[in-house]
């Protein structure tokens, strides 16, 4: 509990939590928001941010009503600070104004330029009270993606990667597949489904020849991106052969030949290219340009190299790690994380762990970036 709240609104905006949940993956680049509205300690109205361009949490929430004077004097529990512009959607303060609600309650404000402030100053002026901070801490985890990309510009990169209990990704003679078992691989498949690009190496593309689509699709149908150092996917590639299906770009540096490019540009591939040669260099660059594009959620798939690479540029914020129940053994098989390494122990990236998850035998590990 937030200290200095009071139980009351602790329970409320915990509940207002859970319901913005339930737009992940379906509202970004929009924040996923919930809303409680609360007469007399009983729950009169609730919605949340359900769809991209559709109502937000607070219209959601009022529109549940079984009678809109239930609002009256009530007091609105809301994820994310009101919205006070025109959008695609009427400002959600308005909203709240209107049907005269008498205190809001608020977990964070919003940092995005075209709010910041400017929800609560505008209840507050409609002379509303307005209390800001309660769960302050799990609305922030909830929707960093969202408030990295405003503050930054930068989508939120997540890395997932499956490995034996000995650390492994493939035996001594390169196979691979499958050290998770099928449980597992759904859940993998249901991240996909929710995030606007996979990323992955040319080493993967070889190795593998993935499709790298969500099965069964997910509310958003992920671009499939590959870092193109010195060599492209081949034409009859999974990839390629499915780029006029499902969007494919490509990160190429400047190694790549201008003939090999239009080949794999009039078999429906995007080219996205960048200047830089060196490795981490070129992850930045990449996943710059990605954001740029829009992207809120962008998921790490491999290889080692390309997972090194990122490491090195301090791009990656969470970690899905799944440890299936084989060991492999051998000093030259692979680890997860390639690349040059640091050399001493406080040189590491600082990760704590947010979620334990058991698949059958196999068990998944969440773990988010350590802020200083």
């Amino acid at each position: 509990m937030t200290l200095g709240v009071s139980k009351v609104d602790d329970q409320f905006m915990q509940a207002a939590l859970d319901l913005a949940r339930s737009g992940q993956g379906h509202v970004e680049p929009n924040p996923m928001v919930g809303c409680v509205i609360v007469r007399d300690g009983c729950v009169v109205g609730q919605g949340f941010h359900g769809q991209f361009g559709g109502p937000h949490a607070e219209v959601a929430a009022i529109r549940s009503l079984a009678n809109p004077a239930d609002a009256r004097g009530a007091t609105a529990y809301v994820t994310l600070e009101p919205c006070c512009h025109f959008g695609k959607t009427p400002p959600c303060a308005d909203a709240l104004i209107e049907v005269g609600v008498g205190r809001v309650v608020v977990a964070m404000e919003d940092p995005f330029d075209q709010v910041s402030g400017g929800g609560i100053a505008k209840l507050r002026a409609a002379g509303i009270e307005v209390t800001v901070g309660t769960r302050c801490a799990e609305a922030g985890d909830l929707n960093a993606p969202f408030l990295k990309r405003v503050q930054s510009g930068l989508p939120w990169v997540i890395a997932k990667w499956a490995m034996t209990i000995d650390g492994r990704i493939a035996t001594v003679g390169g196979e691979s597949q499958w050290i998770t078992g099928a449980s597992s691989r759904a859940e993998v498949h249901r991240l996909r489904g929710r995030v606007d690009a996979i990323v992955v190496g040319m080493g993967t593309v070889v190795a593998d020849d993935p499709t790298l689509t969500a099965r069964p699709a997910g509310p958003r149908a992920a671009d499939r991106v590959v870092y193109c150092r010195n060599r492209l996917p081949s034409l009859d590639s999974n990839l390629v052969r499915t780029a006029k299906d499902h969007r494919l770009i490509l990160v190429v540096g400047p190694e790549i030949d201008r003939q090999s490019l239009d080949q794999v540009r009039a078999a429906g591939a995007e080219i996205m290219p960048v200047d830089a040669v060196d490795l981490a260099a070129m992850a930045r660059a990449g996943i710059q340009a990605i954001g740029e594009s829009g992207a809120t959620n962008v998921m790490l798939e491999g290889g080692s190299e390309l997972l090194g690479s990122f490491f090195l540029a301090s791009l990656i914020d969470e970690c899905h790690v799944y440890v299936g129940a084989k060991a492999f053994g051998g000093a030259a098989a692979p680890g997860p994380v390639g690349g040059i390494g640091v050399a001493e122990i406080a040189q590491a990236t600082n990760f704590k762990l947010r979620a334990m998850d058991q698949f059958d035998d196999d068990v998944r590990l969440i773990y988010r970036r350590f802020a200083d």
